[in-house]
Order: structure tokens, then C-alpha cells, then sequence
């Protein structure tokens, strides 16, 4: 599988699993670890996290995966986010819904995080989302000292536009690697808003959350949806392709902002079809086949 270079000594799969739902997968410790091997195979070494996921259990499900096999820690990239609070039975603190990006609580999250995924670093930690209430100064402060202390080697961000992006990274005395965002064939928002130009034009590789749209694409009926679909056929059907899946992760893929989807999924099958779509490029006739279809207009 391709590599994607976020810097100098570090690099990611060119697809990437996240485990936001793993609590729903039911599996055993060993399962889990077995899943994780499984993944290894079809060239997927980088793991998505955040600390909310699962309703603050999902990396502590992870991390006694990892405890039966400590050795396979450094032949994978772990990924985590943090700065959101949810009121949970598993934080009797947190009460209310809320942001939070102080400096205490990126240290106090990231300790935890690291407890949880029984691991001495995190290769890659991101703010979940943009803060309004963020003091940068703050969050540079608190970056600075995990990576002194090497509990993070790299930071980046999620969901962040272009210019909260430009904010946090004046504050920094390193770059920003990475910015996590939802970007889908059906969900352009981010390519109509600059967001995905300015990671090209600062060569950061954006990781791309929800890539099959949450599976409206197969399960909606509105206008929208069925054009796409329509159009995702008739692609299928040129590429030769086995499933509107693969053509979704193509269209992806194709981009030459050198996008790294996430998949979501617990099943290996699901994992292997994902992965076949790398054997695919799409022309710039079926690209924008598949483009105009999900704007619903014609391109000037």
C-alpha cells in the first residue's frame, strides 16, 4: 500500500482505520488484536482515535488489544484527538457538552489517552474541533511540552478551516501535519471552501473522516443521493469495479491533494474492499461525472 509523507520521519497508510465505534463491534481483547493484525496485512498501519470515542472507552479497548502484543506498538502510527467534552458515566466531572483546548486539560487529556492506549507516545495529536474560546497561546504551550517530552511527536488539527488553521500554526514554533476533515462525494463542502486548496498549497496531507457519506449514498432516496448513485454505477460499470464503495474511495483517492480516507468498519471485509479501490484511477471525465452529480449543476 502507498505511503503518504506528513514529515520527515514519519508517514502514514494511505488508508487509515478509526476506531469511533469500536465499542459496538463487541469484540474480545484477542478479537481486537487479531482485527488489528488483519488490518496489518492489507497495509493499513495507522489507527484513528480521539478520547471521547465510545463515550471515553474506545482507546482503553485498543490499548488491551495492544497489551497482548506490546511489539507491534512501533510497526503502527496511533492517531488521537482532544478538546471536546461530553458528559459521560465514565467522566462523573463532565456535565455539560462543551470545547475545552486549555492548556490543563490538552495535558490532563493526553496522560489519559496515553494510559488508556497503554503507550509511551502518541505519533500524531489533533484538536477535534475549532474552539472559539481557544487561546492559542495556550494550546502552543501545551504542544511544546509533550513533544519535549516526547509523549507526542506530532500535532495537528480537525475540522479546522483554513484560516483557524493559519491561526494555531503562527503560534508554533513547528509545523502542523495533518487536518482531519469530512470529505466525501457527497459532502464537497470543504472542496468548495478553500479548505482542501489551502492543505495543497501548504502540503499537508488531510485526513478525510466519513468518506462513504455515513452510508446515505446506499440507504437515501432524496434527489441528491439518487443522482450520485446513478453516477457511481455508471463509473462501476467503466472501471470495472465491484462495488459503488471502491468507486467512492477512488474518487477520493484520484484527488492529487493526497487525501487519506478513514474507515470506520469492523469488518474485514469491508477493510479489503476499501483497500481494492487503490487498484483504480478514475479519468477526469468520470471524476466530474461523479462531482457535477453531487452538485446537481453542470460546471461553468
Amino acid at each position: 500500500m502507498d505511503r503518504i509523507q506528513l514529515a520527515p520521519d514519519l508517514s502514514f497508510s494511505r488508508f487509515i482505520h478509526g476506531f469511533w465505534r469500536a465499542a459496538e463491534w463487541k469484540m474480545s481483547d484477542q478479537e481486537r488484536l487479531t482485527f488489528i493484525e488483519e488490518c496489518r496485512e492489507q497495509g493499513i498501519s495507522t489507527f484513528d482515535h480521539a478520547d471521547i470515542y465510545g463515550s471515553y472507552t474506545c482507546e482503553s479497548l485498543f490499548g488491551e488489544a495492544l497489551r497482548l502484543q506490546p511489539t507491534i506498538r512501533d510497526q503502527i502510527e496511533i492517531v488521537t484527538k482532544c478538546g471536546i467534552v461530553l458528559p459521560s458515566s465514565n467522566r462523573p466531572n463532565h456535565t455539560s457538552h462543551y470545547y475545552n483546548t486549555s492548556y490543563e486539560h490538552i495535558i490532563q487529556s493526553c496522560e489519559t489517552s496515553l494510559k488508556n492506549l497503554h503507550t509511551d507516545y502518541i505519533d500524531v495529536l489533533l484538536i477535534h474541533r475549532p474552539d472559539p474560546f481557544m487561546n492559542p497561546e495556550e494550546v502552543a504551550e501545551a504542544f511544546t511540552k509533550l513533544k519535549r517530552e516526547g509523549k507526542v511527536r506530532y500535532f495537528g488539527v480537525s475540522n479546522f478551516k483554513f484560516h483557524q488553521f493559519q491561526l494555531l500554526q503562527s503560534y508554533l514554533d513547528f509545523d502542523l501535519v495533518t487536518n482531519q476533515i469530512e470529505i466525501s462525494a457527497y459532502e464537497l463542502e470543504n472542496i468548495h471552501d478553500g479548505t482542501l486548496n489551502f492543505c495543497q498549497e501548504k502540503r499537508i496531507p488531510p485526513m478525510a473522516w466519513s468518506p462513504l457519506a455515513g452510508g446515505k449514498i446506499f440507504k437515501g432516496s432524496d434527489e441528491k443521493v439518487c443522482r450520485l448513485r446513478t453516477a457511481l454505477e455508471e463509473v462501476q460499470g467503466e472501471i470495472n469495479a465491484h462495488s459503488i464503495d471502491e468507486v467512492l474511495y477512488a474518487w477520493l483517492l484520484s484527488h492529487s491533494a493526497k487525501i487519506m480516507p478513514i474507515i470506520g468498519s469492523g469488518k474485514i471485509d469491508r477493510i479489503k474492499t476499501a483497500v481494492q479501490s487503490l487498484s483504480y484511477k478514475l479519468t477526469p471525465e468520470q471524476w466530474y461525472n461523479i462531482y457535477t452529480s453531487s452538485t446537481g449543476y453542470d460546471v461553468p
